[in-house]
């Protein structure tokens, strides 16, 4: 099944100016996309993103409809470094199915996530401070889209998925199968930003996954607010689907966020409708780490030549040993 790969919009950060570094002053929240940014939390950061889903599927060949009833939790840790965090992702649901044509009901419940992973930013466009210096003569210039806004900050992922039990929804798969992830950050105005992932997932099982999402966030005039929308595609011999989602994320405090999302997919085996409500709260422990001036690069903590201070260096104390010998 071929899916067209479609720009669409999610939010996932609150405020543009969020994305030029690892750390923030206010929360970097995945919610209320499906989708992974492609920064970090912080180092010593701990966060929490809780939703509550409900869901309505009905499958025209199968006869059946289902009423979802889920809870999802990804849990996020920065560490050692800022380019680093740990990730749990786990996702529960109680599922009611009535047979259409034989009017039986029935239930089941169970994991449809648990997932723990490290996420890496490798590459970071906003490093070099060249790059990102404002124009102090014109405000278009500093708000409007660039070419090489295009570039994208890339992240690598990697995990595992662990199946407790006979869980229904991955019957057959063993106790553990990885997933792999590249996910991509562009920030294309002062209010746009442009996410991508490409994920593998379930590698080594019967029903390894190819999955992607694109989507690009959109904060409002009052910057509390934000909105998006979201397309994800997957392609797997067990399930596959193309799906949208859009809603709004509300920031009541820097380190407290709330979301509201509503989606759906393009297809009757299953048709979906469902709905999200969720928040995000972060324990903020950050601290700035200042480095010595002579182990600076360029833009850390002052934009720093550390080459050209150590040749500074050098010089003086030839000078000095100059000197001493003259006198």
């Amino acid at each position: 099944m071929k899916y067209p790969f479609v720009l669409a919009v999610t939010f996932l950060f609150l405020f543009p100016i969020s994305i030029n570094s690892q750390y923030t002053d206010v929360i970097n929240s995945n919610r209320p996309g499906q989708s992974f940014g492609a920064y970090a939390i912080g180092k010593n950061v701990v966060q929490a993103e809780i939703g509550v889903t409900m869901e309505r599927d009905e499958h025209v060949k199968l006869f059946t409809e289902s009423d979802f009833l889920g809870a999802d939790l990804t849990l996020r840790y920065g560490f050692l470094f800022e380019q680093l965090e740990i990730i749990y992702e786990g996702s529960y649901v109680k599922e009611d199915i009535i047979f259409t044509q034989r009017n039986i009901e029935d239930s089941r419940m169970d994991f449809t996530r648990n997932r723990l992973g490290v996420k890496y930013l490798l590459y970071d466009p906003f490093k070099n401070p060249e790059r990102n210096k404002p124009n102090l003569y014109s405000w278009k210039a500093n708000h409007g889209f660039k070419l090489k806004n295009l570039v994208p900050a890339i992240s690598i992922y990697a995990g595992a998925n662990f199946v407790l039990g006979e869980n229904p929804y991955y019957y057959g798969d063993p106790m553990v199968s990885p997933k792999a992830m590249l996910a991509t950050q562009s920030r294309l105005s002062s209010r746009f930003v442009l996410i991508t992932n490409i994920a593998y997932d379930r590698i080594g099982t019967d029903f390894p996954e190819m999955s992607y999402i694109v989507s690009v966030s959109h904060a409002l005039g009052n910057p509390k607010w934000s909105v998006f929308l979201e397309h994800q595609g997957i392609k797997s011999d067990r399930y596959a689907d193309a799906l949208v989602r859009t809603g709004v994320a509300y920031l009541f405090h820097e380190n407290f966020q709330a979301d509201l999302n509503i989606g759906t997919n393009f297809k009757d085996t299953p048709s979906k409708q469902f709905g999200t409500i969720g928040f995000s709260y972060r324990l903020d422990m950050h601290k700035d780490e200042l480095m010595p001036i002579e182990d600076q690069n360029g833009g850390e903590n002052g934009n720093i030549n550390s080459s050209k201070m150590k040749k500074s260096k050098k010089k003086k104390n030839k000078n000095k040993k100059k000197d001493e010998i003259d006198f």
